[in-house]
């Protein structure tokens, strides 16, 4: 069995009088509950405060507690020989059982509490699930393997469409079965993107490297792209140099609130790697005529992005 230090879960005092396990309890509360709190450990740490509080409230669960003396946290040991006839007759090993099972059962063991059991919340589970591009955008149902107490179960999960990179999904009541008429755990789903073969991913908006040719760039075109939703004509403005950001509004990733984050398209200048007799002779004819040098406006130029529809 391992040693869980109470105290140090609330923050007080050995010696802390009910009002003040009662204020640390209640601040813990507030602080770590799921339904408010963004910390990682929330969960983690609320549960703890719970099972805390549960005990040091009740002056017979904590003299009991007490009476285990004072160790590291997590360490390993084995209560005093007494308790195995206070905790029950017939009761499992204690290595098999969870310090606030034991202290919980106290109530029904050899020191006559007419308090029933307290409620335990049922164990949490945690799952990372890799979906595409096209599944964030669209939403998606998956099947998901859980390996509950009783064994595997496989379950259809709903991903809402609008997920992002690193979001955690609460599935309420689908974990582990919750003892003593508590509520049973939750599953979290850890999102994460698979990569995809042409756009990259901030948050709801889209990027991607658009090719052009020097005419397309010089003269201004309209190229059609492809987006999660179809493919669009995209404007290229006269004059768009390699580097230059083009934006389809609302075209990236859906947000799961009825809007979209933008596609950027990002300008790269190609040329041929050979060229024709007729096409050399039209780039010799164009290095004459033009007078137009890179090297001397380097850094004046504007990279501003351009919006297109």
């Amino acid at each position: 069995m391992k040693y869980k230090d109470y105290y140090a879960a609330l923050g007080v005092p050995r010696d802390a009088d009910l009002d003040a396990i009662k204020k640390a309890y209640r601040k813990l509360a507030r602080q770590y509950h799921p339904d408010v709190s963004k910390a990682s450990d929330a969960e983690a740490r609320f549960k703890e405060a719970a099972e805390a509080y549960s005990t040091l409230k009740d002056p017979q669960k904590r003299a009991a507690y007490d009476e285990l003396g004072q160790r590291p946290s997590g360490e390993e040991f084995a209560p005093p020989p007494d308790w195995r006839h206070q905790y029950a007759e017939g009761a499992h090993a204690f290595e098999d059982i969870d310090l606030a099972d034991l202290l919980d059962a106290l109530g029904r063991g050899g020191r006559g509490s007419s308090r029933g059991p307290v409620p335990r919340p049922g164990r949490d589970h945690e799952a990372e699930v890799r979906i595409s591009l096209e599944d964030a955008h669209r939403g998606t149902t998956l099947n998901l393997e859980v390996q509950y107490e009783d064994g595997p179960r496989t379950l259809a999960v709903t991903i809402p469409a609008g997920v992002t990179e690193g979001q955690r999904l609460r599935l309420r009541g689908k974990g582990g079965p919750g003892r003593n008429g508590g509520a049973n755990g939750d599953i979290y789903l850890h999102i994460a993107l698979a990569p995809h073969d042409r756009f990259r991913v901030e948050r709801h908006d889209l990027y991607f490297d658009l090719a052009l040719t020097p005419w397309e760039a010089a003269l201004g075109s309209e190229i059609e792209v492809t987006t999660l939703d179809g493919a669009v004509l995209l404007t290229v403005p006269p004059g768009s140099r390699s580097g230059r950001k083009l934006r389809l509004r609302g075209r990236g990733l859906a947000n799961g609130r009825g809007g979209h984050g933008d596609l950027y398209a990002v300008v790269h200048i190609d040329v041929p790697a050979t060229l024709t007799p007729e096409e050399r002779t039209l780039f010799e004819r164009l290095a004459q005529a033009s007078r137009f040098n890179p090297r001397a406006v380097a850094g004046t130029g504007s990279s501003h992005d351009t919006t297109a529809a």
